[in-house]
């Protein structure tokens, strides 16, 4: 089962995720200049658009991240081996592209950290813990600040996209509510699973704002 997840407003059917690193913290620990930019969409290899020369202007800042420094609008390879800099100098997976936990930590950084006037910053995901069986997993997680949350799996990779034409994000797996109401302690426990199997899972967090976060794709296997 798949379903999409919409930036513009908030649905009853969702509301959740997790992030294993409290990027919003470790980004306004970095030293980078403030832009006053703020990415609104996932980026990735091939993608063009004013907002991927924002990216680029941001990460020329630290020519250690951005040796090259080129501003031309394409994500290219450069500039998904800039990314990955950033992400490893950030302690975010190097995927090379910017998910939602990357783009937390960037716009943390572009608006110096200030939230002066809005709520502009993702729910931070962090203490992820997971205890299985061989027919369940139970996943206690905690936020930066109340939020709400939404656990996909799957026994297949799960596969998240972002369509630019209806600003939402894809994911793939079965999705199940934790719960709708905003908290900053987490605990869900899946049922129904099978045993000694690898499955991959992902969090989503939501708070009040409508400011989100999902986990990268990561795995647990259930007992024998």
């Amino acid at each position: 089962m798949t379903k999409s997840i919409y930036f513009s407003r908030i649905s009853n059917r969702f509301l959740v995720q997790t992030g294993i690193f409290a990027v919003a913290l470790i980004a306004m620990c970095m030293p980078f200049v403030a832009h006053g930019e703020m990415l609104t969409r996932q980026l990735q290899l091939g993608m063009r658009g004013a907002d991927v020369s924002s990216l680029q202007t941001f990460l020329r800042q630290d020519n250690t991240i951005y040796p090259q420094g080129l501003v031309t609008g394409y994500f290219g390879n450069l500039t998904k081996s800039a990314v990955s800099n950033f992400q490893a100098r950030s302690g975010i997976a190097t995927v090379g592209r910017v998910g939602p936990i990357t783009i937390a930590a960037i716009n943390a950084q572009m608006s110096g950290g200030s939230t002066t006037g809005t709520d502009k910053a993702s729910p931070s995901i962090y203490s992820l813990n997971l205890s299985t069986t061989n027919s369940s997993v139970t996943m206690n997680w905690n936020t930066s600040e109340n939020s709400s949350a939404i656990v996909y799996y799957s026994t297949q990779p799960i596969q998240m996209t972002e369509s630019s034409a209806t600003n939402a994000v894809t994911i793939g797996g079965t999705s199940v509510l934790i719960h709708s109401d905003l908290r900053a302690l987490h605990t869900a426990t899946l049922t129904g699973l099978q045993a000694n199997t690898t499955y991959y899972y992902v969090v989503y967090a939501r708070d009040s704002s409508g400011n989100e976060n999902i986990t990268w794709p990561t795995t647990f296997t259930t007992s024998n």
